[in-house]
């Protein structure tokens, strides 16, 4: 199973005058004939909680900035690395490497708050934060207001809401949008933050009051802004600079995608959907990186489906093997808590998703969760009104009346888990990756079977 592009890391590319590459047959290559890794973007192709976090680990081993671009503290990643499990909600998964620097950009809606805890829960465990972690000043500030907004909206939608985690982001990507948003840049100005605030956090209290809603305590949250804008204000930079002078240095450079796919406010099951463009074209938009300087897409699924909150899903297992598949998965949200809903492995979606991102190379994860099945489902097209369709429709509604039409592959019946190498997976795991391959067209580059880093490998 031999492929083009593979996960094995080396040591950065060495670059010879001008910055260009000293090997110019080939660039991607070391004198030892190791596959180096380029600017990745690392995106989710379903509905998040791929297991990207864990991906964005063992890819961080050689990169030496990650960036993280869209979405806000609604979205969690996790990683295990031997004993520690680490949550991340808005800090880059790469501050569990030392080496890497890492950039919150322009895209990522930041709550302050929620920042300064996390920054301060990561000290500490013993990460060292100080001089790695920069935010940009052009990222858009969350506060208490968006959020007390978000669970009225969700409210007032009743059996129509949408599913959000509450958290404000979407009252502060529309703030930004209306051109009323308040940015990172503010948290050095205390004077004109305030002055921000109270003027936005007053006409956010109208909107309560009129509702007969809760308001905001003005006073007693800036308060507790105003003590961590000063611990945060350091870390506020211009990003773009600094991501772009890592570009012209040659280093190595992981752009972080949050939730999947099938989430983008654009492309996904909309209006179920986040507030963000989570597709890898949000990667350059989010972070100030021109088009040209990514060379390669990494998307991350699972060897099932899962989805988190309201919205159509075509495979969903509403029975014990769902159950099962939560269970042995641990298909609980990183971030809220929240029980996944989960189902087979849906083709037609994963493929629209490799297209839509130009996903070069695959990373499986969670194959251990389907050891022990005897059989084992695929969806590979969709029935809707007595017309098969391989294409996934516009509109969420359509998408709700999708009847799958499944192939069947048999199980492997025996455990994954200390696989180290493709040749150590049973012989119908191995059938059951290659039909994936096949379905969504793009090859595996790197396959997961548990949490822990060291279960994960590349696939040669």
């Amino acid at each position: 199973m031999a492929h083009a592009l593979l996960f094995e890391i080396g040591p950065p590319i060495s670059l010879g005058p001008g910055g260009a590459p000293e090997d110019s047959i080939d660039q991607n290559r070391n004198s030892e004939d190791q596959i180096i890794m380029p600017n990745t973007v690392l995106i989710g192709l379903q509905w998040g909680d791929e297991g990207k976090g864990k991906v964005i680990d063992v890819l961080t081993e050689s990169a030496e900035v990650v960036v993280r671009f869209q979405g806000g503290n609604n979205a969690g990643h996790t990683v295990e690395v031997g004993e520690e499990r680490f949550v991340l909600h808005l800090v880059p998964s790469g501050i569990i490497r030392e080496q890497a620097l890492c950039i919150i950009g322009n895209g990522v809606v930041v709550n302050p708050l929620a920042l300064f805890d996390e920054i301060r829960e990561l000290r500490r465990r013993g990460l060292n934060v100080d001089g790695r972690l920069q935010i940009s000043s052009r990222c858009q500030l969350v506060f208490q207001y968006h959020c007390l907004l978000d669970g009225l909206l969700e409210q007032k939608l009743a059996e129509n809401k949408i599913g959000t985690t509450k958290r404000g982001i979407g009252p502060a990507y529309a703030d930004k949008v209306n051109r009323v948003g308040i940015r990172a840049a503010d948290l050095c100005r205390l004077d004109r933050l305030e002055v921000r605030f109270r003027r936005q956090a007053s006409f956010y209290n109208r909107i309560l009051r009129d509702a007969a809603a809760p308001e905001l305590d003005v006073d007693a949250e800036w308060k507790k802004l105003a003590a961590v804008a000063h611990e945060l204000a350091p870390l506020v930079q211009d990003t773009v600079l600094t991501l772009n002078r890592a570009f012209e240095e040659g280093r190595e450079v992981l752009f972080e995608g949050a939730q999947g796919t099938w989430l983008d406010v654009d492309f996904g099951t909309y209006p179920y959907v986040t507030s963000s463009n989570t597709t890898a074209g949000g990667a350059c938009t989010g972070a100030g990186a021109p088009p040209a300087r990514i060379d390669r897409v990494v998307g991350v699924a699972k060897a099932y489906t899962t989805r988190v909150g309201r919205g159509p899903f075509p495979t969903e297992l509403r029975n014990d093997l769902g159950e099962r598949l939560r269970r042995e998965g641990r298909e609980f949200g990183a971030t809220t808590g929240r029980p996944r809903r989960c189902g087979w492995f849906d083709a037609v979606a994963t493929r629209y998703a490799v297209m839509l991102n130009g996903a070069d190379t695959l990373a499986v994860t969670k194959l251990d969760v389907l050891d022990g099945l005897d059989v084992i489902k695929i969806c590979t097209a969709y029935e809707i009104g007595g017309e098969l369709i391989d294409r996934v429709p516009t509109e969420a509604d359509d998408l709700e009346r999708v009847v799958p039409q499944y192939e069947e592959v048999p199980g492997w019946k025996q455990s994954t888990a200390q696989a180290a190498d493709w040749d150590e997976l049973p012989a119908e795991a191995q059938a059951y990756l290659r039909r994936l391959e096949e379905l969504v067209r793009a090859p595996i580059g790197l396959v997961s079977v548990g949490p822990r880093r060291s279960q994960t490998f590349a696939v040669s």
